[in-house]
């Protein structure tokens, strides 16, 4: 009887089991799609024909679990010469995908934009990129695991990738595995992030090289790599100090200066020895700083940023990026732009303190996004059923981790910082170089921070001389100004060339 009745119930549980599982099915992962197409870009008059791949990439940990889908868009040069090298490329945010370096200077594509003015609304054009590096380099556009069409997969999560050092992971073992599955493992390799991008870079380079994978070189562009030079954090005074020598060249561009020099760079390097040798001191004085001294330093702030002295005394000689966005042209009713401060728009508010929004930003987003999406899913072939998401903000439960491996010892956000990792790389590696491009007119990540970051390495001169610093007459994307654009491709150009081990 026992064993009958032991026989039903399993044979009930078996149903209910059998029953449950057609009602609720396991949700199976989505599988990686790879879209193939051909593509061509003329540059200095030559044809390079192109194979692209555009799609997803099944990401494995290094138990070889799957966790994401990440996704790329890559162009590999038909016929290529051997030891072609590859350069592997992501814009910042953190949350940003890439389409702003594809489509503004990596690809065989770029979008034309009325820089740096307004444009109107579509039809956009593409045009041929003159200015790609695609003749010299194998280029692998990236977007981390919530942009593009990167998902998380398996049992990962958002949180397993959005974070400092998460992140760095998740990019440094699809650059270890793309290698590997493309046969690239021994190509020259060099990474080429933007904004935060370079912070990425920094660990990055670091955790490449630590597991055997020796970079030829790193391209830094528009770089920050420790946040207090960009956090206006009270009681600090770096980030007021890193800002001055850039709120001077928009005060240059926008004639807010009397006396404006030869030319930018030279007014540029007379602001810096102000900077150092006037500007600093006086704030480290705080408020030991005599009322005469004060009235002397703030004059020559009006004479520098063409913001009044008033204005400057009234803010104990520090304004803040915002409050100098709205300041400068508040007479005019207009702001400048963060990301590129030579554009300018409608100040909807002359009496705020700060900006409400960034010219630049809206100047040339709908351009970009809507001629991106018409060439992902047009020439590049990709599926429209597959949703390419420009940025992680909207997604569900986005929050960045900002704690870092190498900052254990604090644990504010404003103090988060990879130059140790990227000191680190360069003691460890004496072939590694880095090479550095800022834009004077770029209110979002400084030039002068970012000079401030490598003075500070602590790397003997051998090694901080393989760290080299170009400058651009634009803004944070300095490649929408088409004289900038022509530059940033030389230069990056003969860092290619340069580093290539004979």
């Amino acid at each position: 009887m026992k064993i009958r009745l032991l026989l039903v119930l399993f044979f009930v549980s078996f149903l209910v089991d059998a029953q449950d599982k057609t009602e609720n099915p396991e949700k199976e992962d989505p599988k990686a799609q790879v879209f193939e197409s051909k593509q061509s870009v003329v540059i200095d008059g030559k044809t390079i024909n192109l194979n692209a791949k555009a799609g997803t990439f099944e990401l494995k940990d290094e138990n070889n679990k799957p966790i994401a889908l990440f996704g790329f868009t890559a162009y590999f040069k038909e016929n290529p010469e051997k030891n072609r090298p590859i350069v592997f490329s992501y814009n910042g945010g953190p949350g940003s995908s890439s389409y702003w370096l594809h489509m503004g200077i990596m690809g065989p594509k770029r979008i034309v934009i009325d820089d740096p003015n307004y444009n109107q609304g579509a039809p956009y054009t593409l045009a041929n990129n003159e200015f790609s590096i695609l003749d010299v380099a194998d280029v692998v556009m990236m977007d981390p695991v919530g942009t593009g069409l990167s998902i998380p997969i398996g049992e990962a999560t958002g949180k397993d990738f959005w974070g400092v050092d998460q992140d760095i992971r998740s990019v440094s073992l699809f650059i270890m595995q793309f290698l590997k599955e493309h046969d690239r493992l021994n190509s020259p390799k060099y990474i080429l992030g933007e904004s935060y991008g370079t912070f990425r870079n920094a660990g990055v380079m670091s955790y490449l090289l630590d597991r055997g994978y020796a970079l030829n070189g790193v391209i830094m562009v528009s770089s920050v790599f420790d946040l207090r030079s960009l956090f206006f954090v009270p009681t600090e005074d770096i980030s007021y100090i890193a800002y001055l020598p850039t709120m001077a060249a928009t005060a240059w561009y926008h004639d807010k200066v009397a006396n404006k020099g030869a030319d930018l760079p030279a007014f540029v390097q007379e602001v810096r020895e102000f900077t150092e040798n006037e500007y600093a001191p006086a704030l480290f004085k705080g408020n030991k700083l005599s009322e005469s001294a004060e009235g002397t330093i703030a004059q020559k702030l009006q004479d520098y940023t063409g913001v009044g002295a008033d204005i400057w005394k009234r803010a104990d000689l520090k304004m803040d990026a915002g409050e100098f966005f709205q300041e400068l042209l508040r007479d005019e009713e207009m702001t400048v732009g963060r990301l590129d401060s030579r554009y300018k728009g409608i100040n909807l508010d002359p009496m705020s303190m700060s900006a409400f929004t960034d010219p630049q930003s809206d100047a040339i987003s709908p351009a970009y996004t809507m001629g991106f999406l018409d060439y992902f899913h047009g020439a590049l072939g990709v599926s429209k059923d597959l949703n390419y998401s420009t940025s992680a903000y909207s997604k569900e439960g986005f929050k960045w981790d900002w704690s870092h491996r190498g900052n254990q010892y604090w644990g504010t956000d404003g103090a988060v910082t990879t130059l140790p990792d990227m000191a680190d790389a360069l003691s460890k590696d004496p072939n590694m170089e880095v090479l550095i491009l800022n834009g004077y007119y770029d209110l979002a990540t400084v030039f002068y921070g970012v000079e401030h970051s490598i003075a500070h390495l602590g790397l003997p001169k051998s090694a901080s001389d393989r760290i080299k610093m170009t400058y651009y007459e634009a803004g944070h994307m300095m490649y929408t100004d088409l004289p900038s654009a022509k530059l940033f491709r030389e230069d990056v150009k003969k860092f290619i060339e340069d580093t290539l081990r004979k």
